[in-house]
């Protein structure tokens, strides 16, 4: 046999052995991936069980945990609906990417809730409607800009009965103007993100329907509204505060009227300041600042008391932390 034919033989062999390679490790890509999210899944379902046996009013800080969630908010909420009676288990959640972390998918994957999920990112909308989660659950997923003008119709479009289950609000800037708007549902549990770094005052960024966080600065930590603010919003809303998750990221709240044993917290019993340290540098490159010099970083920054009406800078109303 000739050295050109030998030479063209473990060409053809070395090829053969690396697609085999390829398609080993897609299988077993698949495989792990599918056995790794039913751990998640048991874990997250023992772990259900376990902070169902908690009383009311304990402290959310210390109900928490993660299975798809950003932080802690999975355990949180199932803590909650253990306590909280839920007529129709249905869900809205706001701003959840491709949905792969989010605060409502192990309550899709666990609970069986139906559910509704919008995004801006078209691209994040197609990637939920191509998972099997698609076709294995009853969830909604829209591409939307939402503004306080078209959220109602939005959400009626959905066929949801006023009275939904939980809603989710996470979009990274107009959360107060957008919870503030909404009439057409009246959840019995809300969750909205709240920005740690404007302190105790009810202050919010105004209202500006294309807001994005990483256009107003460069930081992206100019976003969203204080806890007071929310907790403002509620008490109109017929809501208690009843706590915040251990990260300082997310507020919670229940409807008064199916509150049962649970207390209302005023803001300053539910604040936690957030240590993560998110921040960007002008080129876009992660910074890592902490502590007073995030708040100094945006200080200059305009926000609107939601109580009073009056406008000034952050640095005007944001106290000492």
């Amino acid at each position: 046999m000739s050295l050109i034919k030998i030479r063209a033989i473990k060409k053809r062999v070395r090829q053969g052995y690396r697609k085999l390679n390829r398609l080993v490790d897609q299988k077993l890509g698949n495989r792990t991936e599918h056995h790794t999210e039913a751990a998640l899944l048991l874990l997250g379902k023992e772990m259900s069980w376990k902070v169902a046996g908690l009383p009311a009013n304990t402290d959310l800080r210390k109900v928490g945990f993660k299975v798809f969630s950003q932080w802690d908010e999975d355990g949180i909420i199932q803590y909650l609906i253990s306590k909280i009676p839920i007529e129709n288990k249905t869900f809205i959640e706001f701003g959840v990417e491709n949905y792969e972390e989010s605060n409502t998918r192990f309550l899709l994957l666990n609970n069986h809730w139906q559910g509704l999920v919008l995004d801006a990112s078209a691209a994040d909308i197609r990637y939920i409607q191509t998972d099997r989660i698609y076709w294995e659950y009853d969830l909604q997923a829209k591409c939307t800009w939402i503004t306080r003008d078209n959220i109602n119709s939005l959400l009626a479009e959905a066929g949801f009965s006023e009275d939904v289950g939980l809603l989710s609000i996470d979009i990274d800037g107009n959360e107060y103007w957008i919870w503030e708007a909404i009439q057409s549902v009246r959840p019995r549990i809300v969750i909205v993100e709240y920005s740690s770094l404007f302190g105790l005052q009810p202050i919010s960024i105004p209202y500006s329907e294309n807001f994005d966080r990483t256009v107003a600065h460069y930081s992206t930590l100019y976003y969203g509204c204080s806890l007071a603010a929310l907790s403002h919003l509620a008490k109109k809303k017929g809501y208690l505060l009843v706590g915040s998750n251990i990260w300082g990221h997310n507020a919670f709240f229940v409807r008064a009227d199916v509150a049962g044993e649970f207390k209302g917290l005023e803001p300053e019993e539910a604040y936690v300041l957030s240590k993560f340290r998110e921040s960007r540098g002008p080129a876009g490159n992660p910074t890592y600042l902490r502590g007073e010099d995030r708040i100094k970083l945006i200080e200059h920054l305009p926000v609107t008391n939601v109580v009073t009406g009056q406008a000034g800078s952050l640095k005007e109303f944001c106290e000492p932390q």
